[in-house]
């Protein structure tokens, strides 16, 4: 059977199969995280810089003349001619989506990627170094996203850590919030956006993570491209109980410190995946199939990351995260 007669003849299967593939990809946003410098190896007060606010830029991910060609009030003969070409512009990306094709087909089994594990920590706080330095050896593992964010609590006590930003401290705070606790400490460890631990406790730390791995994925992630410019696709075989935020995170592999003062003075610290801008990019209703478009700056690298959005009294909350992925 051709195209054609594949896509009119079928009318209740074929028609809506092509209003499905053509309403995929609902959203295309191009996003330029601003580059952060954070060096590898400096003194403290030469260390990286706050890094500037994004501005993501919202572009229509599909034409809209591609479904609005094709009217029921055209003949038989001449809606199939506008459905073929309305599909070949969609797979072949003659219409500024760039194709369809890598969308990811129905029925595809949702992969839950790298775990991801956040560790709150600080240059000032005294019981953070022994859990940094244990905190290295799950950067280099393909299977867990390491992620180190520097909170500002502990400035006051003579030496105020180059790395830390209020926004990681507010994030530690809303993930207690979310949890029903009234406190926040360092080092704490957060595995997969929902469960916590002290950091030093790495035995525990191996327990959630294989607990994570084990746990059944709810989301299609599809990552493609290369070269600072990627493909983000998203799915949901099931509708998510809570919508989603789509993140990008860039951060520095290695950073050396040398803290002068306050309770760690004297110490040359070592430091992983220091992460240094932490950017929402896009909300998701958890539902729908949807594309997005990021351009990735710089040298630092960045992952994705997708996680659940829960209600909270004064705003939103933190919840699971469904899904991650390394851009580069």
């Amino acid at each position: 059977m051709k195209r054609a007669d594949a896509i009119i003849g079928t009318v209740a299967c074929g028609c809506l199969a092509f209003a499905l593939v053509i309403g995929a990809a609902q959203t295309a946003l191009a996003q330029q995280p601003s580059e952060t410098s954070v060096p590898g190896s400096a003194a403290p007060a030469a260390s990286g810089t706050e890094p500037a606010a994004s501005s993501p830029a919202a572009s229509s991910g599909v034409s809209a003349g591609a479904s609005s060609q094709s009217g029921s009030s055209l003949p038989g003969a001449a809606l199939i001619d506008r459905l073929n070409q309305a599909l070949e512009r969609a797979i072949s990306g003659e219409d500024g989506t760039g194709g369809l094709m890598s969308l990811a087909p129905r029925g595809t089994q949702p992969s839950r990627g790298p775990v991801v594990v956040e560790m709150f920590t600080s240059q000032g706080c005294s019981s953070c170094p022994p859990a940094d330095e244990s905190f290295m050896a799950y950067a280099a593992r393909p299977d867990v996203i390491a992620l180190s964010l520097h909170v500002d609590y502990w400035d006051y006590l003579g030496w105020e850590d180059p790395f830390a930003q209020p926004a990681f401290t507010s994030r530690q705070k809303a993930y207690a919030r979310a949890a029903h606790s009234r406190s926040i400490y360092t080092p704490q460890m957060v595995v997969g956006g929902a469960q916590s631990l002290i950091g030093s406790d790495m035995s525990a730390l191996d327990g959630m993570i294989a607990g994570e791995k084990a746990r059944p994925a709810l989301v299609v992630l599809n990552v493609s491209g290369d070269d600072g410019r990627y493909v983000i696709d998203l799915g949901a075989p099931k509708p998510l109980d809570f919508p989603a935020v789509v993140q990008i995170v860039r951060y520095a592999p290695h950073a050396r410190v040398a803290i002068l003062r306050g309770e760690n003075a004297g110490m040359v610290v070592d430091y992983v995946n220091v992460v240094t801008a932490w950017h929402s990019v896009a909300d998701w209703d958890g539902r729908s199939e949807t594309r997005l478009a990021a351009r990735i700056d710089g040298d630092q690298p960045a992952v994705v990351i997708v996680q659940s959005v829960l209600p909270g009294k004064s705003g939103s909350l933190p919840g699971p995260i469904l899904a991650a992925a390394r851009l580069n």
